[in-house]
């Protein structure tokens, strides 16, 4: 198949087209650390991400992705300063963008398509990292997580992006790694991209029925 009538590309950031899982690792070891607590393997870290920074870090204080609800609310506000501290201060160091993602988006954009993002990480620390991979002339809107009130799984932020671009919901893409990505399409009716590459925490993306599936970002130019 082949998308019809598409003018705007929505894309995900971590996971989708960069992956900054090393330097969120390295965030969260270091807060633990500071905390007095014990430290987890990448991987292990890797399948925490997606939901944002505080997501993150009550995954981490809770040593597992489902998060204990007793968590101390002041002991969690610690912790996520202590993280937002340290990554802010480490954004770019182990940070790379996915192969073909560079050469993939100039050549959509060369082709004319709008290119915007929609993440749930934090909006402050979105810029300096396409900054620091030379990404920042690219895309045309931005939104992070902490942007509006919701945020992906939540359709507002794609419904929000087509508003202030001006395009029908129905001539939008959304391309993603994770079901955040692809339930806020489909709460929407958006078509979306699922790629199987990213953080989706050990579960298949099809299972949440993308329109279109790819293992590797350029094939994103067979369907545009």
């Amino acid at each position: 198949m082949k998308f019809e009538n598409k003018t705007l590309l929505i894309f995900d950031l971590d996971g989708t087209l960069i992956n900054s899982a090393l330097d969120l690792a390295l965030a969260v070891n270091y807060m633990l650390e500071q905390l007095g607590r014990d430290t987890f393997n990448e991987e292990v870290i890797h399948g925490w991400v997606g939901n944002g920074a505080l997501t993150l870090v009550k995954r981490a204080l809770s040593g597992t992705r489902e998060v204990d609800e007793n968590l101390d609310e002041a002991y969690v506000e610690k912790a996520l300063k202590i993280f937002l501290d340290y990554y802010e201060k480490n954004l770019c160091n182990a940070t790379v963008p996915y192969p073909h993602v560079i050469e993939t988006l100039h050549a959509l954009k060369e082709k004319g398509y709008t290119l915007a993002i929609v993440t749930n990480k934090p909006f402050p620390f979105v810029s300096p990292i396409l900054k620091g991979l030379d990404m920042d002339e690219i895309f045309a809107l931005i939104l992070g997580g902490d942007s509006l009130p919701e945020k992906k799984p939540h359709p507002q932020p794609l419904l929000h992006v087509c508003e202030r671009l001006e395009v029908n919901v129905a001539n939008a893409v959304m391309i993603g790694d994770s079901k955040n990505d692809i339930l806020a399409a489909n709460a929407c009716g958006m078509d979306s991209v699922g790629v199987t590459y990213g953080y989706n925490y050990g579960e298949e993306i099809g299972v949440h029925k993308p329109s279109v599936i790819l293992d590797d970002f350029s094939e994103l130019l067979e369907y545009l």
